[in-house]
């Protein structure tokens, strides 16, 4: 048998009827696959405690519970701003006044879930409560799945800054993600322009300031070069209303840290490396190549080193040295024998033997970048992830299923989620690279 700690005085014990409580010697009946009503209540609402330090992206969500016998499209709704009225009002005449406009956006509901079985001579045997470390170890793995749904709808926003790189002591001002380096770092200037444009929308503040969820990378490059503009939430004057995860204002916009804010970095070209080396080109005519390409013309590049198939559909990087630029391009297809990329054509780009291809999804010659997301108030909606029937605990007693010798048993979640952009102009995402960005080995 297995001890089952609660946080109250009594203990539980799971035995071959039921759940029994070692004082009083009740046994309570299994049900809800396994667990009684009150521990199942007990175990689903640990769950969500444990899992919400993680969910860092979903704090400033619109929330809206799981629609009963709804199906699996779930509505948000924003108020759809009023128009100024520069008319002037008749002496003793009523205006004909305006109406609220409500502005339906759906999303499709998604589920998701994940358990870990165990023996029973793991029960047996094991030191620590095996269904309580397991229930931990599943909480941080929904929170974080939970969250990054989120933050990933969020990343599709069409507003985007890129920070501006210190190159020998100017300012090099870059348009695009390929053009970030590690010295494109977020600074001071980035913070206040990015509240400003929020402001010129007209996007409401979160409890008077805007919100940005930043890399602790990030916040370390950010912290280290605003000094005492900085205001760190030990002078809160408020303490008792700091967000999860909440670090210090600048310049009007509450800065909320999370591991999980996006890190842009592909994975290496081939098994053995990172990059691969041009070694001929030629341009083909229009139609060439059927897989993917199109009617666009398409260079046909020969490189160094045997690729594979999983390259197609990949954005790569082509990195000139002697101009010091890079421009990011579509594989549309490949030829594993013959070492060929079928690629579309960069503009004002001529490929040149010696040249380098580096992966496209990140930063200059592949080098990991960030994204910090400045918020205004209903910017997006969300599941409320505390809503009935969202996320659940689930644990099955040895001999569920296909278990002829109580063999087995498993703790498990399962959750619904969607999300929904809003208000796209009160979502503004800033990206830079970090002094840590060299040190990235992989994308989140």
């Amino acid at each position: 048998m297995e001890n089952i700690t609660t946080y109250g005085a009594n203990t539980t014990v799971h035995g071959t009827d039921g759940i029994v409580n070692a004082q009083s010697g009740v046994t309570t009946s299994y049900n809800n696959g396994g667990l009684s009503a009150e521990m199942k209540t007990f175990y689903d609402k640990t769950l969500i405690e444990l899992a919400t330090p993680n969910l860092v992206h979903m704090q400033f969500g619109q929330k809206r519970p799981i629609p009963a016998h709804g199906g699996k499209t779930v509505e948000f709704r924003r108020m759809k701003p009023l128009a100024k009225n520069l008319n002037a009002i008749t002496e003793g005449i009523t205006p004909a006044g305006t109406k609220m406009t409500v502005v339906p956006l759906t999303a499709t509901l998604n589920q998701y879930g994940d358990y870990i079985e165990q023996t029973d001579l793991i029960e047996m045997t094991a030191i620590d409560n095996t269904v309580i470390e397991a229930t931990k170890l599943l909480a941080d793995q929904a929170g974080r799945t939970i969250d990054t749904i989120v933050r990933d709808v969020l990343q599709t926003g069409t507003n985007v800054n890129y920070c501006s790189s210190e190159k020998d002591g100017n300012i090099v001002v870059n348009t695009s993600r390929s053009a970030l380096d590690k010295n494109a770092k977020l600074r001071v200037v980035d913070v206040f322009k990015a509240a400003a444009q929020l402001k010129a929308v007209n996007a409401p503040t979160i409890d008077g300031k805007y919100v940005a969820i930043i890399h602790p990378h990030v916040a370390f490059d950010l912290m280290q070069e605003s000094g005492d503009a900085w205001v760190d939430i030990k002078k809160y004057a408020e303490p008792d209303k700091i967000l999860n995860g909440e670090l210090g204002t600048l310049g009007g916009v509450r800065f909320v840290e999370s591991s999980e804010a996006k890190i842009n970095y592909g994975k290496d070209l081939t098994d053995s490396s990172r990059t691969l080396t041009v070694t001929a080109y030629s341009a083909n005519g229009n139609g060439s190549v059927s897989d993917g390409c199109g009617s666009e013309s398409v260079y046909q590049l020969t490189v160094n080193e045997a690729i594979t198939p999983d390259l197609v559909g990949r954005t790569l990087q082509y990195y000139d040295a002697s101009e010091d630029k890079a421009v990011s391009f579509k594989v549309c297809g490949v030829n594993t024998d013959s070492k060929f990329i079928f690629a579309d054509a960069p503009i004002g780009v001529t490929y040149a033997s010696g040249d380098m291809l580096f992966p496209g999804e990140g930063g200059k010659m592949g080098t990991a970048t960030y994204s910090t997301i400045f918020l205004g108030a209903d910017a997006y909606g969300i599941i409320d992830i505390n809503g009935t029937g969202t996320i659940e605990h689930i644990v099955k007693q040895r001999g569920y299923g296909n278990d002829p010798l109580n063999q087995r048993s498993s703790i498990g979640w399962k959750a619904f989620m969607c999300a929904s952009i809003l208000a796209d102009d009160y979502i503004l995402r800033v990206e830079s690279g970090s002094s840590f960005s060299d040190d990235i080995a992989e994308a989140n």
